[in-house]
């Protein structure tokens, strides 16, 4: 009897001592809700970092989790077990120490509300681009080949300028997140990270990510970054670094334009294909970095507007690398890229600033000038018009488009803050009951998807 006593005396003992640190833990950090945002501020080890993010968000970590898996075995035809086995047998010995840490820290934040996911569940979702739309198509082309070509996505519109095409002479950076709505829906958290080492950096995200996933991010060190996928990219290798934790570096530990290139460039494994759009607040210097696989290629000014629609420019990786078409007028990288062109390097050029930079963002005009709701404009939705845009990945009227924007500033920038807006940017509601009395074809989304509201647009502030 003593004996049970004393067990239970020192189990008693032990969980408060835990509970203490982990309350410790948690004193720096804190969490809140602003205009459809859960905005969260991190700080401290890697560890502590991810106690914080997972017990702040566990319920929308969760609730994610649950949806991405339910969506992508429509997609992919493969459940949350094929992609914890990729997790398991390809990416985690792969991630750094520190990031190895924090993850394990989201999961002890999460169980201790009581949600219990591991490891290989939280590298599975961090890495959901890179293995559902390139690992993926890559094992489908191995068992029939052109079978998984087209696959990678064709989301997101963004520019990055400076020089005379600002108001100001300064930079300038915009970008609307373009997902499925079920997923986008919940790319509302905006992220306040101060780790113990490498910069201060304030991005958005999804619950439960180390990384922005649509990236979004300025840092401290006056970096900012930006990007946009390219289209119909066909490559992929499994011995190569997770892109999630390249981005997540570059992130958190780059000074320079060069930093983040070499960052990127080292240990490519060619997932989640990208133009980066990347500036220096200390020089005002912006640049594109094209990164395929096998092939990539930087461009980089002090006086340019540079945009990103999903479209490649490098000819040597268009040919190389991917199956896009480049003389397609009707395909939605080629119409926003004609209409991204005309606003920030023509008709805004030397107005550029955070007003027009949401303007943009919300625009709704396609490559002709006519205004439309579909998938070849820069607020991408649910076609209307179908027959106007092409579409190569996803059936007429699927529901996906812009499901929020971004924009920042040099003087901003430097300030730790950006501009942010959930929701189509243009300000529309998606509205679930009125969608699938028109297209019951998609009711089966009903489950996770009811309603994308729009809100205002926010100003967010990082603090220390």
């Amino acid at each position: 009897m003593r004996k049970l006593i004393f067990t239970f005396i020192l189990f008693a003992f032990l969980k408060s001592g835990f509970s203490q640190a982990n309350n410790q833990w948690l004193a720096k950090s804190h969490r809140e809700y602003r205009n459809g945002w859960i905005f969260v501020h991190l700080e401290g080890s890697p560890s502590e970092i991810g106690y914080q993010h997972g017990f702040l968000l566990a319920s929308d970590i969760d609730t994610c989790i649950q949806a991405l898996s339910y969506l992508l075995k429509y997609e992919t035809k493969r459940d949350w077990v094929f992609y914890r086995k990729a997790a398991r047998s390809f990416l985690w010995d792969k991630l750094d120490r520190e990031y190895k840490d924090e993850i394990n820290g989201i999961v002890k934040g999460l169980r201790a509300k009581n949600i219990y996911y591991d490891s290989l569940d939280l590298t599975a979702y961090n890495a959901l681009e890179e293995l559902a739309y390139y690992y993926v198509p890559m094992l489908d082309n191995l068992a029939l080949k052109g079978s998984g070509n087209n696959k990678a996505p064709g989301n997101c519109s963004a520019f990055i300028a400076t020089g005379s095409y600002t108001k100001d002479g300064k930079i300038v950076m915009a970008h609307n997140n373009w997902s499925s709505y079920m997923m986008g829906q919940h790319w509302n958290v905006i992220a306040d990270i101060v780790p113990a080492k490498g910069y201060h950096m304030l991005m958005d995200c999804m619950p439960g990510f180390i990384h922005s996933g649509d990236d979004f991010v300025i840092s401290e060190s006056g970096i900012l970054i930006t990007e946009t996928t390219i289209t119909q990219f066909n490559h992929f290798d499994s011995t190569g670094i997770p892109e999630f934790v390249r981005a997540r570096k570059a992130a958190q530990y780059s000074n320079s334009i060069d930093d983040v290139v070499k960052i990127f460039i080292s240990g490519n494994n060619g997932g989640y294909a990208n133009d980066w759009l990347i500036g220096d607040t200390k020089t005002n210097e912006v640049a594109k970095l094209e990164l395929g696989l096998k092939d990539h290629r930087v461009w980089r000014s002090m006086d340019t507007a540079m945009i990103g629609s999903n479209f490649p420019s490098d000819p040597v990786l268009i040919k190389e690398e991917t199956t896009f078409n480049t003389m397609d007028s009707t395909s939605s990288p080629n119409a926003r890229k004609k209409r991204m062109s005309q606003l920030v390097q023509v008709d805004m050029k030397g107005k550029l600033d955070v007003e027009t930079g949401m303007k943009i963002e919300a625009d709704h005009f396609d490559a002709d000038g006519k205004s439309v709701n579909n998938r070849c404009v820069i607020c991408g939705h649910v076609d209307e018009d179908a027959k106007g845009c092409a579409e190569w990945t996803l059936a007429p009227f699927y529901p996906m488009g812009a499901v929020q924007g971004k924009v920042t500033s040099s003087d901003l920038a430097r300030k730790m803050q950006f501009w942010a807006h959930m929701g189509h940017p243009c300000g529309e509601d998606f509205i679930g009951d009125k969608f699938y009395k028109l297209h019951p074809e998609y009711v089966w989304q009903n489950k996770y998807l009811k309603n994308m509201l729009a809100y205002p647009w926010t100003l967010f502030s990082g603090t220390k």
